[in-house]
């Protein structure tokens, strides 16, 4: 569950940010929708334990998030959070499963291949354990990147434009796995995007202007 309270935040010499409180109780979604210049991404990095708000607070599960010290919040934040961003980034001399394997790792997890079999077969793309990032196509990048994010069962799953470059059928499909996932894994669901197309999708929304 997330809850965050009187949220804002003001890059040096620029206009402040003032965020809508937010309430995403486990297994619910939200699309948090907004043009470019209106604070979706630093809202999503203040989610994400990444940037420290100016004012304002936090939870996951009742744990404030900005109360921890940077060492602690960083592994909080690989066990709690999942992160799909809109170019997933791997490492690039390492196969598919490998890469899951090392998401467990730098968040204090055990390393389990079963589990990561598991999700690779969840979303299809177990024949692709063994191919190497660079040789998978961009729909299965997307998918070993919702594998990445949902590997450690999250409480909170933070997706950035994921349908931005995808046309209106694949859109539909990427919403509906991470949907279906998320309530698999009993986690909250935030979706920060500029596309529109996306509202017809979430009865629960946010604008941000």
């Amino acid at each position: 569950m997330l809850k965050t309270e009187s949220l804002s935040h003001q890059y040096s010499g620029t206009q402040r940010f003032q965020f809508p409180d937010i309430n995403c109780k486990a297994s619910e979604t939200l699309l948090v929708l907004g043009n470019s210049g209106v604070g979706k991404s630093t809202l999503l990095h203040i989610l994400a334990g990444i940037l420290q708000p100016k004012d304002g607070h936090v939870y996951i599960n009742d744990q404030s998030l900005y109360a921890l010290p940077g060492h602690q919040r960083d592994l909080f934040r690989g066990k709690n959070i999942g992160l799909i961003f809109q170019k997933p980034h791997f490492v690039s001399s390492l196969n598919a499963e490998e890469n899951l394997m090392l998401a467990q790792k730098m968040a204090g997890q055990t390393v389990d291949k079963s589990s990561s079999d598991k999700i690779l077969e969840q979303l299809n793309i177990q024949n692709r354990a063994q191919a190497l990032t660079n040789e998978m196509s961009q729909g299965e990048l997307q998918r070993l990147s919702i594998a990445r994010a949902l590997i450690n069962q999250p409480q909170l799953i933070l997706a950035d434009e994921p349908t931005s470059a995808l046309d209106d059928k694949h859109c539909i499909e990427v919403i509906k796995l991470l949907e279906e996932h998320s309530i698999a894994v009993n986690a909250s669901l935030i979706v920060v995007t500029h596309d529109n197309r996306l509202k017809q999708l979430f009865d629960n929304r946010i604008e941000l202007h």
